[in-house]
């Protein structure tokens, strides 16, 4: 089957010395992984290999067999040309982490347009402010809206944020966040990326950040925790 459709990068694996497989999150198709034969071998191979950094957003045309193989690339352009992610140490820190958390959280070979529109979109906004030092908390929590375990707010009054059932109650519970940790949680509801980035200190933005990756862990089956971490946690401290 042939296909035309928009792709975020997810991941790009160097394959044998001159090949890549890059994982994207397809449009129309849900995710998909390519293969790259001579990616690091011919005259273009930089700008091969510039489309596939992280989070890149392209337009691409392939051919799908959908039989769980690695499908093939036959035109690939740049749908989004970012003029700041990958040269600003700080977005280029979120998007690594960000990719890296997305390659744990999405597996289906599913179409979820809702979740693509809106990656796109907030790529597209983080390319172009410059206060973004909670656009990562914001992303992941409305990213569970997309994988079906947004948190229930409608007792968001109460004391306690319960981690398995995404639920506020009065009880502290074994798999509850402390009421201090509660509190914290609960501001980043109100958030909007454009909202102002500077309601969190650094602690509280590395305890929200834990939180985060915490439930996550709970409603994913083998999440893992990204291995940039660290380093989104120095480049923000």
């Amino acid at each position: 089957m042939q296909v035309k459709t928009k792709a975020i990068v997810i991941s790009a694996l160097k394959f044998q010395e001159k090949s890549l497989i890059v994982k994207c999150f397809t449009l129309s198709h849900g995710l998909k992984s390519y293969f790259v034969r001579d990616a690091f071998s011919s005259r273009k191979a930089s700008q091969k290999i510039a489309y596939f950094q992280p989070l890149t957003i392209l337009e691409i045309e392939a051919v799908h067999k959908n039989k769980g193989t690695l499908e093939n690339f036959k035109e690939i352009k740049i749908a989004s040309a970012f003029h700041s992610i990958h040269s600003d140490i700080y977005k280029s820190t979120i998007v690594m982490f960000i990719s890296e958390m997305l390659h744990h959280s999405i597996h289906e070979e599913e179409t979820n347009e809702p979740l693509f529109n809106f990656l796109e979109a907030a790529l597209n906004w983080l390319d172009n402010h410059d206060e973004i030092a909670n656009f990562h908390l914001i992303l992941l929590l409305e990213i569970t809206k997309y994988l079906g375990f947004y948190p229930d707010t409608s007792d968001i009054d109460m004391p306690f944020f319960e981690m398995n059932e995404g639920i506020f109650t009065p009880f502290l519970a074994i798999s509850s966040l402390t009421e201090h940790e509660s509190n914290l949680f609960k501001k980043l509801f109100d958030l909007k990326f454009e909202n102002s980035q500077k309601i969190f200190h650094v602690i509280e933005r590395q305890i929200v950040l834990r939180i985060l990756i915490d439930y996550y862990s709970f409603h994913l089956d083998g999440f893992k925790k990204p291995k940039s971490l660290d380093v989104l946690k120095e480049v923000f401290s």
